[in-house]
């Protein structure tokens, strides 16, 4: 069912988001990103006369009650968001009466999922190697069902918006959808668009297609580095893991951050590339300083030469021309991960370059896509978020999508 096509009049519809929204020591949020993503489809559902019954994680509790990552303190931010009153409920498994109660219009926020152990479906307190594991696992497993059998009976159907965790099989992504027929549960607009986003990237591609992969390390990014092998004409590795590359190839990097029981990985990609006839390109020179500060002393340097004492913490200019002749071309992009220490206003300019090319190259007709905490930070910190094709809320789950697995909270209402 597409929520286009649903008539919501007179109908509760509890809507998984992702409102984990980082807070401050106060408890205020300090981005909102997430909740105006979700705008578009719960107006959509209070609009058409449905009632509302939000539910969401914050942060990692591990399934025990922690003020410290109570929904309550979000309760106000949303319904100034949505314009109009929030009701509570504390306890996200007895919200029954609560859940009954709701008018067409009216908006119910729950607590969060993951003060109980069985959204998450994973045994507390017992280590697998344990022999009892397995058992506890199948325990959990049941205890799990019922948890999202309780969610469900709470409203008369169900969406899933929360991108972000659909690479997630919990209760609320993917286990409720069991729970309502194919007519009675749906993607929000935002897991429609993510979709459709990855789509593009994936199924729908313009050539060249260039994929920048930054961070600090290989091994985090060799899924994806492996599928879009076969896909991508140019390869752009960049941040952290350049040093890995250097030093893999004989190079001195300093006290550059690297995986020494990675290099001969690096050596393997660097191999696959060439047999596939993909372009990967790497960073040639690095700005290094002495410290890891933003007040440190800098050189500009090849990265594999960078003087012992000093670290690689940006790209440098020779690299981000490099970066840029590859990426302004392109007709299909996809970003994830920045090419130096952006959090420092002195070691942006590598991913200031790529963000400002990838700008250059949408302005061009290119599908750009960016996705990933520190990129979507990155293009945001720059002022350049609307200037891109597509700006993904979901970390794991877009480089889970990105990689080719299934999503399991996009399987479990599509089927």
């Amino acid at each position: 069912m597409k929520i286009d096509n649903y008539n919501f009049a007179g109908k509760k519809a509890i809507v998984r988001v992702d409102f984990n929204v980082p807070l401050d020591e106060n408890g205020k949020i300090t981005d909102d990103t997430r909740i105006r993503g979700a705008l578009p489809t719960l107006k959509k559902i209070l609009e058409a006369g449905g009632s509302l019954i939000i539910m969401s994680h914050m942060g990692k509790p591990k399934g025990k009650v922690n003020p410290k990552f109570s929904l309550a303190q979000i309760k106000d931010d949303v319904a100034k968001a949505l314009g109009r009153d929030v009701k509570f409920a504390p306890d996200c498994a007895n919200a029954s009466e609560a859940a009954a109660d709701l008018k067409p219009g009216e908006v119910l926020l729950l607590e969060n999922l993951r003060f109980y152990p069985e959204e998450e479906g994973k045994p507390v307190g017992i280590d697998k190697a344990d022999p009892a594991y397995d058992e506890a696992k199948k325990e959990m497993k049941a205890r799990q069902k019922d948890f999202a059998k309780k969610l469900a009976s709470y409203a008369d159907v169900y969406v899933n918006d929360a991108f972000g965790t659909a690479h997630r099989k919990h209760a609320s992504t993917a286990v409720i959808a069991d729970y309502f027929d194919a007519d009675n549960k749906m993607l929000g607009y935002l897991m429609e668009k993510e979709v459709q986003a990855v789509d593009n990237i994936l199924k729908d591609i313009k050539r060249p297609f260039t994929a920048i992969m930054g961070g600090s390390k290989v091994s985090t990014k060799i899924g994806i580095i492996e599928n879009l092998m076969d896909k991508v004409d140019n390869l752009i590795l960049c941040g952290g893991m350049t040093y890995t590359f250097a030093k893999a190839q004989g190079g001195k990097i300093g006290k550059s951050i690297v995986e020494d029981d990675k290099l001969d990985l690096a050596l393997d990609i660097i191999k696959k590339a060439k047999e596939k006839g993909v372009n990967l390109i790497l960073g040639t020179d690095c700005v290094a300083a002495d410290d890891f500060s933003n007040d440190a002393k800098t050189i500009v340097c090849p990265c594999n030469d960078i003087p012992d004492g000093w670290e690689g913490l940006d790209a440098g200019p020779e690299t981000r021309k490099s970066f840029a002749a590859a990426i302004v071309p392109s007709k299909t992009i996809l970003w994830n991960g920045p090419a130096g220490v952006f959090e420092f206003d002195n070691f942006t300019a590598g991913s200031r370059a790529i963000a400002e090319a990838i700008v250059e190259a949408t302005n061009n007709g290119a599908f750009s896509l960016v996705g990933g905490g520190d990129s979507v930070a990155c293009v945001n910190k720059f002022g350049l978020a609307d200037q891109v094709s597509y700006v993904s809320t979901g970390g794991g789950a877009l480089l889970e999508a990105i990689e080719g697995k299934v999503l399991p909270g996009v399987a479990a209402v599509k089927g």
